[in-house]
C-alpha cells in the first residue's frame, strides 16, 4: 500500500522539521513542507497530497484565507494546526465550517517547542483525514434567521413553547467533523423545540465556549457551554465542556446537566456513551431521542443501541454525508439506530420525533 502523502505548511521552519519528523517516523506517510499559504498553493497541483495540514497564523496568506482557496481549487482533507488561544479557537472554528476535516492543538503556542506531546493525536487525525469525506463550506447564513426565529416565538422576557410532549432530552453525540455538521444542523431546529438538548462533541475544552457562543448567533434555540450545575430547560441547548465529561442528573426542581472530571475507561471526552448512560438512569429510554453523527471510533454507539432496545428512538447519520463514519457506523451496524439519515435530513426528523 502506498504511504500517504502529506503537504505540511507552517511558517515556522522549526514547527515544519518537528511536523514532518512525527508524521515520518510513523512510517507509513511521505512527508513534503510548505512555508506559508502561497507556497502551499503552488506545490498543491504538483504534489496532489492526501492530506494537508494546515497552520493559522502565517505570512503572506493566512491559514483560514489558504484553507478557502484549497476548497476551491484543489479540495483535499485538511487539519488545522493551531495554538490554543481564544482567537485561535475562534479562527479554527470558522476552518472547520470551512470545509477542515479536523485540528491539533500545539501545546506550546504558534512555536511549539513541545509538540512531541500531541505526536499521537497528530498521526491518529492524519490518518483519519485521509480516509474522509471532504466537505464544502454549506454557506450558511442563519443568524438573522435564528434571531427571527426567536422573535416570532415570544417578546422579550416570554418564551411560548409547545406543550410538553412525549420526549424529556434530545441527546447528540459526535467528533471528527462534528462542530461544521452542529452549525449546520443545530439552527434548523425549531425555537418551539418539545425537548432541551444536550450535546458531547468531542473537542478541547479552550474551544468550547468560542463553540457555543458562536451556535447561539445562528440558533433559534439558546446554546450555552455547560461550565456548571446547569437546570435543564426546554428552549435550550446544552453543549459539554471539552476535556471534561458532561452528564445528566435529577434533583427535586428537576433535570440538571453539569461537568465532571472525565473518566478513564471512557477514551473520547465529552464521552456520548456516558452522557447518555447518565440520562438512562433517570430517564425512561421511550422518552429519549439520540442522534450520533460523525466521528471516528465508536463512542456513543452502545448507550445509543441500549436506548433503542429499551423503546427510545435514535438515529445515525449516514455514510453518505458522514465526514469520517465510525460512530454512526457502528450504531448502524449494531442495530442501534431506529433511522440511518444523511445529515440533510436529521433536523427535520429529530423536529418531528421531539415535538
Amino acid at each position: 500500500m502506498p504511504p500517504t502523502s502529506v503537504l505540511v505548511v507552517d511558517d515556522s521552519a522549526l514547527m515544519r522539521r518537528a511536523l514532518k519528523g512525527i508524521l515520518a517516523e510513523a512510517g507509513d506517510f511521505e512527508v513534503h513542507t510548505a512555508r506559508n499559504g502561497v507556497d502551499a498553493l503552488e506545490q498543491l497541483g504538483r504534489i496532489q497530497p492526501d492530506v494537508v495540514t494546515l497552520d493559522i497564523n502565517m505570512p503572506e496568506m493566512d491559514g483560514l484565507t489558504c484553507l478557502s482557496k484549497i476548497m476551491e481549487e484543489h479540495p483535499v482533507p485538511v487539519v488545522m494546526v493551531s495554538s490554543l488561544t481564544e482567537h485561535n479557537a475562534l479562527v479554527t472554528l470558522e476552518a472547520l465550517e470551512l470545509g477542515a476535516v479536523d485540528y491539533v492543538p500545539k501545546p506550546g503556542g504558534t512555536v511549539s517547542l513541545n509538540i512531541d506531546d500531541v505526536a499521537t493525536e497528530l498521526v491518529g487525525k492524519v490518518r483519519s483525514a485521509a480516509k474522509s469525506r471532504v466537505k464544502r463550506a454549506g454557506g450558511l447564513s442563519a443568524r438573522l434567521r435564528a434571531q427571527t426565529q426567536r422573535a416570532a416565538v415570544a417578546p422579550p422576557g416570554r418564551r411560548q413553547l409547545s406543550p410538553v410532549g412525549s420526549v424529556d432530552l434530545l441527546l447528540i453525540g459526535s467528533s471528527t467533523g462534528g462542530p461544521a455538521l452542529l452549525s449546520d444542523l443545530l439552527p434548523e431546529l425549531p425555537a418551539t423545540l418539545g425537548a432541551p438538548v444536550v450535546v458531547a462533541q468531542h473537542i478541547p475544552a479552550s474551544f468550547t465556549a468560542a463553540l457555543a457562543r458562536r451556535l447561539d448567533e445562528i440558533c433559534p434555540l439558546r446554546v450555552h457551554e455547560v461550565d456548571r450545575i446547569m437546570n435543564v430547560q426546554r428552549g435550550n441547548i446544552y453543549i459539554g465542556r471539552g476535556n471534561a465529561d458532561v452528564v445528566v442528573a435529577r434533583r427535586t426542581d428537576g433535570l440538571i446537566v453539569k461537568t465532571v472530571p472525565a473518566a478513564a475507561e471512557y477514551r473520547w471526552h465529552p464521552s456520548v456513551d456516558r452522557l447518555v448512560a447518565s440520562a438512562r438512569r433517570y430517564i425512561d429510554p421511550q422518552r429519549l431521542v439520540c442522534a450520533l453523527l460523525t466521528g471516528m471510533g465508536d463512542d456513543g454507539a452502545t448507550e445509543m443501541a441500549a436506548v433503542k432496545e429499551g423503546g427510545g428512538r435514535t438515529i445515525a447519520e449516514s455514510e453518505e454525508t458522514a465526514v469520517v463514519w465510525g460512530m454512526p457506523g457502528e450504531l448502524a451496524r449494531r442495530g442501534g439506530a431506529t433511522e440511518v439519515l444523511p445529515a440533510y435530513e436529521i433536523a427535520s426528523r429529530l423536529a418531528d420525533w421531539v415535538r
